[in-house]
């Protein structure tokens, strides 16, 4: 049987959550992550523009665009939680880390039903605006969490016997410069 920290290295489903040392969870991430941080930036901009009703409607679509890639990224994100140990402080931190990114997905999701039923003709109201600054606030907390998952407890991260397969003639180049 694997020790502890071996087993969360590895995927409950390659084929689901990525292969070993290879995570879809932190790539799919990226997706919400940059919709809503653009989002942000097209309501801050609704109020500096001329003809603010594009931008307002882009972040609307940039919000649901966010809310559909953090649900693909839970459900691959759930499945490298499962293989951690209970009881454990990396089990803890990611349940916090599960726990605070569907606060904010609901957020945002509140977000977008409260945008679409008709305020997208002027600058993004005021009401709005503060909850997605909430809920990316939030988000920055839970994605530090995701990090101390990765670079502290090293889930889903490659063994280092693996890793140093990357450096393999590093002393060779090294002298080469």
């Amino acid at each position: 049987m694997e020790s502890t920290p071996d087993r969360a290295k590895h995927p409950a489903s390659a084929a689901l959550a990525g292969p070993y040392g290879h995570p879809y969870h932190p790539i799919l991430v990226t997706v919400p992550i940059g919709a809503w941080v653009t989002s942000l930036v097209f309501d801050v901009a609704s109020h500096i523009v001329a003809d603010p009703a594009f931008l307002n409607r882009g972040a609307l679509w940039l919000i649901g665009i966010g809310v559909l890639g953090a649900l693909a990224a839970a459900t691959v994100g759930s499945l490298d939680l499962l293989m951690i140990p209970t009881r454990t402080p990396a089990f803890r931190t990611g349940i916090w880390h599960m726990s605070l990114m569907l606060a904010v997905t609901v957020g945002f999701g509140a977000g977008f039903a409260w945008r679409a039923v008709g305020m997208l003709d002027g600058p993004v109201p005021f009401g709005p605006l503060v909850l997605t600054v909430i809920c990316l606030v939030v988000l920055t907390i839970a994605g530090s969490l995701g990090g101390k998952l990765a670079y502290r407890y090293g889930v889903r991260v490659a063994d280092e016997a693996t890793q140093a397969t990357g450096f393999l003639g590093a002393e060779r180049s090294a002298n080469t410069y």
